[in-house]
C-alpha cells in the first residue's frame, strides 16, 4: 500500500461566494468531476464519490487565534496537537520550541524505522540551500522533518534528472523568476504524471504546494484561479497515472486562507480531507478523521 501526501499550505474550506472564494470560481474541471460535479466547499462536505471523500478537518485545535504553518505543518508530521501543548499557534518557520516535536519522530522518521521507503519530492533551487548554509534562511517544518529524518532535499540536479519537482510543478518559476534559464519545464498535465511516477516508487511520498498560501494572502482574484486552475491540470496528470488499487492520495492543508480573499489573514476555517483511491482503502483511512492530529496516525496505520 502506498500514500502520496499532497499538501497544499493555506486551503480551507470556503463558503459558495464567486466574489472571495477562488474555489466557488475558478473553472476546475477535473477536481469537479472528482467531487461529482460539487465544487470543493464547506456546503460540499461530507462527501463521498466513486474515487474520492471529501471531510473537513478541524484546524484550530480548542487554542484561540488563527492557525498558523509551523504548528499546523508540525499536527500533521507528528499526529500531537502542538498548539494545545504550546498554548498558541505559531508560524511560518518553526521556532525552537516548535522544532523540538519534530526532532522527536515525524512521519518521514517513523516510517523510514518501520522499514518503508519514504520520500520528499520537492526540489530546490540552488539559491535556497546557499540560504541555509549562510544562516540567513530556516528549514520550514516539512523540509526541517525531512532533514531530522536523514532524508535528502532534492536538488537542480534532481529536477533535471526527473527525481523531483519544483513547488510550482512546472519549473517555470525557476526559470523566469530564480534565472535559471537551463531549468527543464514541464506542462502541468506532465508534472501531475511525473509526480504519480516518483510516488509509485515510494511506500509515502510529500509533496508541498506552498504557492497556495501565498496567492491567499495577495487577494488577488485573477492570479488565485489562474493558480487553481493550473493544478487542476496538474491533478488530471496525476489521476490519470495513478493506480487507485495500490495506495491512496490525500490532499490537505494546515490552516485557512485562499478559501476567503476578503481577508489577507490566515482563517478558522476547517481544511479539506481529500481522499483519493479504492472505497475499501478510503472507509479506512478516514474512520474517525476529524483534525489534523488524526492524520498522521492514519497514514502510520495504512502503511505499517
Amino acid at each position: 500500500m502506498k500514500l502520496l501526501f499532497l499538501f497544499l499550505d493555506g486551503v480551507g474550506l470556503g463558503a459558495d461566494d464567486p466574489q472571495h472564494t477562488p474555489f466557488a470560481r475558478a473553472r476546475l474541471p477535473v477536481l469537479q468531476d472528482l467531487l461529482d460535479g460539487k465544487r470543493m466547499l464547506i456546503n460540499t462536505v461530507p462527501l463521498e464519490t466513486r474515487r474520492a471523500t471529501l471531510l473537513a478537518l478541524d484546524a484550530c485545535l480548542g487554542v484561540p487565534g488563527l492557525p498558523q504553518s509551523a504548528t499546523g505543518q508540525t499536527v500533521l508530521l507528528t499526529g500531537q496537537n502542538v498548539p494545545a501543548r504550546l498554548g498558541y499557534h505559531y508560524g511560518p518557520k518553526p521556532n525552537p520550541a516548535v522544532a523540538e516535536f519534530l526532532a522527536d519522530g515525524n512521519l518521514f522518521d517513523r516510517l523510514s524505522m518501520a522499514g518503508r521507503r519514504a520520500a520528499f519530492l520537492n526540489a530546490f533551487p540552488p539559491g535556497y540551500f546557499d540560504g541555509i548554509h549562510s544562516g540567513r534562511r530556516i528549514y520550514a517544518a516539512i523540509a526541517q522533518a525531512a532533514v531530522n529524518a536523514r532524508l535528502p532535499l532534492g536538488t537542480l540536479d534532481d529536477l533535471r534528472l526527473g527525481r523531483a519537482l519544483s513547488a510550482d510543478f512546472t519549473a517555470h518559476g525557476w526559470r523566469d523568476r530564480l534565472g535559471l534559464p537551463d531549468t527543464p519545464v514541464l506542462e502541468p498535465f506532465a508534472a501531475g504524471q511525473r509526480l504519480a511516477e516518483l510516488a509509485a516508487n515510494q511506500d509515502f511520498s510529500l509533496f508541498e504546494y506552498w504557492l497556495s498560501d501565498y496567492a491567499g494572502h495577495s487577494q488577488d482574484m485573477q492570479a488565485a484561479c489562474r493558480l487553481l486552475e493550473t493544478f487542476d491540470q496538474v491533478l488530471d496528470g496525476l489521476l490519470e497515472g495513478w493506480d487507485d488499487a495500490s495506495g491512496l492520495i490525500l490532499l490537505t492543508s494546515d490552516h485557512g486562507n485562499l478559501e476567503d480573499l476578503s481577508t489577507r489573514r490566515h482563517t478558522t476555517n476547517p481544511v479539506p480531507a481529500l481522499v483519493i483511491g479504492s472505497p475499501e482503502s478510503r472507509r479506512r483511512f478516514t474512520h474517525g478523521l476529524h483534525d489534523l492530529t488524526g492524520v498522521a496516525s492514519a497514514i502510520m496505520e495504512l502503511l505499517t
